[in-house]
Order: C-alpha cells, then sequence, then structure tokens
C-alpha cells in the first residue's frame, strides 16, 4: 500500500517510521525546512502546500491518505484555510485522479466535544465546540465523513486527545506550577501514530476517540510527576482562582471552563493495543532522562 501523509510532522513522522517497513510511505511538507526530517524516517519527501491543487500535483498517486496538516498554532482564520479548504482541495485533487486513494485518516481533536463537566465522552457524543477553531474542527471532520465519499473515498476521522512525546513532555509546566485544577485526556506521540496506523490496516471504522486508558486530574498527574521527579509538588488553584486573571484571552478562558474525560472503549474494543497505557509509562523515559542531567 502507498500511503500519502499530508502534514508529515510531529505525528506524521511517526506514522511514517512505523510504516515503511511495509508500506511506500510519502510524506508531504509545505516547506523545505522540514523535509530532512521527512527523509529520515525513511519515507520520500515532497514539498506542497496543502491548499494549492497545483502543488499537490506533485505527490505521487496514492492508495490511503492521512491528513495530519498542522495551521501552525495560529487563529481560527488560519485553522480554516488549512484544516476546512486544505482537505476540501486534497480530496478533490487525489480523488480527481483516475487512481484515486480508497482511504483517507483526517486527524482531529477532541476538543470539538466542548464542555461536558468532567463527565465522558465517546464516537456516540454529541460535538459542542465551544471555541471558533474547534468549530472549523468539526466542520473538518464532516468534509472528511461527507464529502470524501462523494470521490469515492472511504473518509475516517481520528480524534486525537492531548499529545505528548518527545519535545512535548512540558515537564516543567507541571512542576514549576501553579497547576489549574481540571482533566487531562492524554496519548503519547506513538500511540497517536499506532491509531492511525490502525486505522489504515486493520479497521474501517469511520471515527475513533484517540486516549490512553486513564483521563487524570492535573493535580494528580502533577503530584505524581513532582513524586517521580523527586522534587516538591507544585502549587494548585482552582479554576475559579485562575479566572480572576484579568489578561485571559476568551479562548483561554473557554478551554479553563471545558472538562471531559474521554473514553478509549470502542478502540479497546477493536483490539488496538497500547504501546503506553497511561501517563505513568508515557513518560516514564522523560522522568528518567531529567533524573540523569540533574
Amino acid at each position: 500500500m502507498r500511503v500519502g501523509v499530508l502534514g508529515c510532522g510531529y505525528v506524521g513522522c511517526e506514522l511514517a517510521r512505523q510504516l515503511v517497513s511495509d508500506h511506500d510511505v510519502v510524506g508531504v511538507r509545505r516547506s523545505a525546512d522540514g523535509l530532512d526530517a521527512v527523509r529520515a524516517t525513511g519515507a520520500k519527501a515532497v514539498q506542497a502546500d496543502v491548499t494549492d491543487s497545483d502543488a499537490l500535483a506533485s505527490v505521487p498517486d496514492v492508495d490511503a491518505l492521512v491528513f495530519a496538516a498542522s495551521s501552525g498554532g495560529r487563529g481560527a482564520a488560519a485553522a480554516e484555510r488549512v484544516y476546512v479548504d486544505g482537505l476540501r482541495t486534497a480530496i478533490e485533487a487525489f480523488g480527481s485522479r483516475e487512481h484515486s486513494p480508497d482511504r483517507l485518516v483526517y486527524t482531529s481533536s477532541t476538543g470539538v466535544y466542548g464542555d461536558h463537566d468532567g463527565g465522558w465522552v465517546d464516537e456516540d457524543t454529541t460535538l459542542s465546540p465551544t471555541t471558533e477553531k474547534t468549530r472549523v474542527l468539526a466542520e473538518a471532520e464532516r468534509i472528511a465523513r461527507e464529502f470524501a465519499p462523494e470521490y469515492g473515498i472511504d473518509g475516517a476521522v481520528a480524534r486525537f486527545a492531548g499529545l505528548y512525546g518527545p519535545d512535548r513532555y512540558r515537564l516543567e509546566r507541571y512542576l514549576d506550577g501553579p497547576v489549574t485544577e481540571g482533566y487531562l485526556n492524554m496519548l503519547h506521540r506513538e500511540d497517536a501514530a499506532g491509531i492511525v496506523r490502525f486505522m489504515l490496516e486493520s479497521t474501517d471504522e469511520e471515527l475513533l476517540v484517540a486516549v490512553d486508558d486513564e483521563p487524570v486530574e492535573k493535580w494528580q498527574f502533577a503530584d505524581w510527576l513532582a513524586d517521580e521527579c523527586g522534587v516538591e509538588r507544585p502549587a494548585k488553584r482552582t479554576k475559579a482562582e485562575r479566572l480572576e486573571d484579568d489578561g485571559l484571552s476568551e479562548p483561554a478562558r473557554r478551554r479553563i471552563l471545558t472538562s471531559k474525560r474521554c473514553s478509549n472503549g470502542r478502540l479497546r474494543e477493536l483490539g488496538y493495543e497500547f504501546r503506553y497505557p497511561t501517563y505513568r509509562e508515557g513518560y516514564r523515559d522523560a522522568v528518567e532522562a531529567r533524573s540523569t542531567a540533574n
């Protein structure tokens, strides 16, 4: 199978590393700066912007397409250009070819759920995005699942929880504090890529919540991390205390007020085996590296 990874970055390069031994992989990046990282995985590297159909013509035909492009952490307008316009452009560009992909996996976010007051959510939970950016992500999910089939492409969504892993452990954020209350729903980068691979190779599910086994309260996680690192537990603050900050942006305020626990029950039932089932396994390398450095 030839797999095209549009947005071969943090998760995409890990996916390429996992796929190259069994499949032909093409990794696509917007800028030339990231092409060496794609080549290092063993994949073929192509420079193209997902919003430019002419540029996408340089990408060879593929049997499966993974849309993992990033908007670079910018605002809702940039997100719409990449996730909505870019995804639609990519579907049209590849779907119009004589040899079009059989399957598309779009990598979304559990942010589309909005606030559930700490309750559990899964694939059957109604979406209630609370920010412009998460509303854009919800629209992109619709495009993947409804627009792609118009071109004969089986569209699917992997809804990622908060990603962490090499270069994204953010230890000091929790060790230094203060830590605001709320739930963390997490997923190690290797499992994020592993779940997409699972969706390409082992299941035809249209939607999967990609999260590990154990959503955890931030205070509990911070205390565990401090204990493992052998440092004093960080200061804590309630949501009410954090919301007293007049400098908070409206999106930040909404994120603080958003609380949910994401279930991976369907993923587990289908047989996916996690490399890092919880944060305890996932943060082990980071804790050990910190201890060695100190």
